[in-house]
Order: C-alpha cells, then structure tokens, then sequence
C-alpha cells in the first residue's frame, strides 16, 4: 500500500476518518489472528498420511479413499512388534529354548540394528503405533503383542498364543533386516506346513499366502520399496517353517522385514518417521484388503 503525506490528505469527515482508522487498525489483527490460527491448527510433526482417517496414501505422496470408518467393526487384528530394545539386558531369559513344534528355538534375539545404532525394535514399535491407529481409524480392535512395557520378550510362543487367544482375524510381525550393504528391499515371510508337536499350520497356510500377498502388493504400491533383491526370487515372498510366531499360529499370520537395516538406501527410508507412516499405509492396506475379501 502506498503512503500518502500530509499534503495529499484530502479532508474527511471526522465519523469517516474514524471509520477509516478503525478498519485500518482491524486489518492486521485479522491477518496476525488467521495466521495464528493456521499455525495452531496444523500439529507440527503430523505424517500427511495420517492428516485424515478416509484418506490412504497412494504412490507419489497422493491420497486415494479408503474404506469408512467403522467397516472393520467386529475384525481383531494383532499386531506384533518384533523384538524389544530391553532384550539385550536380558541374554539369559532370551536365550531359552522354547518349542516351536518342529523343533527348538530361543525364546526371542535382540533384532538388528543400523550401523549408527537406531534398533530394530525401535523402529517396530513405532510402526506398530502407526498401524494401530490406521487400523483403529477403520473399526479394527487391535492388539499389540507388546507396547514397550515389558523388559524384555515376549518370547516366540507367546506372541503366536497372543494372536491365537484373541481369535485374530489377522496377525503380523513387523521386523527390518541385518543383511549386507547393497542387499535392500522388503520381504513377507508366510508359513510352510508344518504339523509335528503343537504346530499344525496347515489350516492357515493358503489364508496366510493371501494375506501376505495383498501386504506385500500394498506395501510396496505405497512406499515405493522394491521386492528383495537378496530373498524370495525377486517376488518379495519366502515361505519359512523354522519360526516360532509362525508354527504356532492358529490365525493367518505373517511377517513382513520392511527393508535392510546394514543398507544406506533402506536405512535413509527406515529411519524416517514420515516414510513409516507411509509403510504403516501400505501395510494397514493389504490387512483392510485381506478382511474384506475373508
């Protein structure tokens, strides 16, 4: 606005001029109140994937509709976040043998870390926090095996006998990977039969297939990760029958090691807090998918 002197002024009356500076007055406090507003109303650290509970994040950073709220209702979806940052001080505990059905096997390890030392069990329980929430958003009753409550575990055993004893609908276990730098991208582990002991996955192996399927095509449509270029034949699949969490399920059940902890690529993903929501996304998309479709 340009400034006017004295000498231009041209005279008013004296209801109009207060008129004037009344409005001029008003102006900025209407500014600096709209600003105030648009900072208080935005949370600073909010992921843009989680701004609104019917908008998914789609490849590119776009949103795409999901499913209403509520059309989970009456779904039960477990959660488990793998390993725990207290398990290192407990190599004793942890290091039990526990049965596994066709064999044994430590109670739980202390996971992985990267090179700079962010733990994998960190970075586990943050995006199981994540996927609650998305999940929640969508009607879902979800448990967590564990919320960073416990000193260590819990062991193996356990975490399949939480999904079995809440009659899951679906279950995963969130991991990363300690491969070699240069070894990167994701993978989901899905059970192979097994029956010997108390482990009978036969029941749950082509809905546990399916659910990883659709996980793993979420997944990766969401985060833009690629396939494993070190596990699975480039599919992003591999069918295990040496996991605890997995023989001893009665629910469709999963794991998904979301990249490679010891690659600077998947490190720089894995590490950042507004790429998880996105791989929180990804997975909550493949599980929502997976229910509708059971």
């Amino acid at each position: 606005m340009s400034y006017e002197g004295p000498e231009d002024e041209v005279p008013q009356p004296r209801s109009r001029r207060a008129l004037t500076i009344t409005f001029a007055a008003l102006v900025p406090l209407a500014l600096l109140g709209w600003l105030a507003y648009s900072a208080l109303g935005e949370e600073p650290d909010r992921p843009a994937a989680a701004a609104s509970p019917s908008a998914a994040a789609a490849p590119g950073g776009t949103s795409s509709p999901s499913p209403g709220a509520g059309s989970l209702a009456g779904k039960v979806v477990v959660v488990d976040p793998g390993h725990n940052t207290g398990n290192f001080r407990h190599p004793a505990e942890i290091n039990k043998q526990v049965d596994i059905g066709n064999g044994k096997k430590e109670c739980d390890t202390t996971g992985t870390a990267t090179n700079a030392g962010y733990p994998e069990a960190r970075f586990t329980l943050d995006l199981a926090h994540r996927l609650r929430a998305l999940l929640e958003r969508q009607g879902a009753t979800v448990k967590l095996t564990h919320d960073g409550d416990r000193a260590w575990g819990p062991c193996v055993d356990e975490r399949a006998r939480i999904g079995n004893t809440a009659h899951a609908d679906a279950a995963i276990s969130l991991h990363a990977d300690g491969s070699a730098e240069g070894n990167r991208g994701f993978h989901v582990i899905v059970p192979g039969a097994v029956h010997a002991g108390a482990a009978d996955t036969r029941p749950i192996v082509a809905p546990s297939k399916k659910l990883g399927a659709l996980v793993a095509g979420g997944y990766r449509r969401t985060t833009g990760e690629p396939f494993s270029n070190y596990l699975g034949d480039g599919t992003g699949m591999v069918t295990r029958t040496d996991l605890g969490g997995l023989n001893l399920s009665t629910v469709p059940k999963v794991f998904i090691e979301c990249g490679n902890m010891r690659d600077k690529s998947d490190v720089a993903l894995l590490t950042s807090g507004p790429w998880r929501q996105k791989a929180a996304q990804g997975i909550s998309e493949g599980i929502v998918s997976f229910l509708h479709e059971s």
